[in-house]
């Protein structure tokens, strides 16, 4: 019988192998090797991009809303609703670029995306519904703790996301509602 007191050993080949090997290239042979991870998949260009323009926002963090919207509005074809792709996107970006404006914009365009498309097409499932629900209560949670600036970014919008969803079954509709609400005591009672 293993002795389970014993840790497992390292995998040869892992982040501290790769580390030390890298800290012995000069900077021609790293940014080659970035260059070289940039053409190699658009998952990491957009990484890339987001990380170096996080500040500006900017075609970084348009080319990830397109992928939150995506799978509601495809340029092509009809709507996957694969939610999970749109919520890598986002949890992505915020990794990319540990910018805090960016990811909540990204929240919001899913939440209101959503809602559109409830409106648009009629009643999803529960599924749908609470993806959305923990995306808006993300986004909530960011507002919160961003301050004033956040909730005056964001309160006419989700204002519009309340009434355009009151109504919508799940309770859905009594969630965001609530969310709203929620927000604007918050920042009532602060101001």
């Amino acid at each position: 019988m293993p002795d389970k007191t014993m840790r497992p050993s390292k995998k040869p080949g892992g982040w501290s192998d790769i580390r030390q090997h890298l800290a012995t290239w000069g900077k021609p042979a790293l940014l080659a090797l970035v260059k070289d991870l940039y053409d190699a998949a658009g998952a990491n260009r957009d990484f890339i991009q987001a990380r170096c323009n996080a500040e500006e926002g900017g075609a970084a963090l348009e080319s990830f809303r397109k992928r939150v919207i995506e799978p509601f509005y495809p340029e092509r074809g009809e709507a996957k609703l694969k939610l999970g792709e749109a919520r890598k996107a986002i949890r992505e970006y915020r990794k990319a670029t540990g910018h805090i404006p960016g990811t909540i914009e990204l929240l919001l365009a899913y939440s209101e995306a959503g809602a559109e498309f409830t409106n648009d097409f009629g009643d999803i499932d529960e599924r749908f519904y609470d993806s959305l629900c923990s995306a808006l209560d993300e986004m909530a949670d960011l507002v919160k703790r961003e301050g004033e600036e956040a909730w005056a970014s964001v309160s006419g919008r989700m204002e519009k996301l309340a009434a355009s969803t009151d109504g919508i079954g799940w309770g859905y509709g009594d969630h965001v509602g609530g969310v709203f609400e929620d927000l604007r005591k918050h920042f009532s009672a602060i101001g």
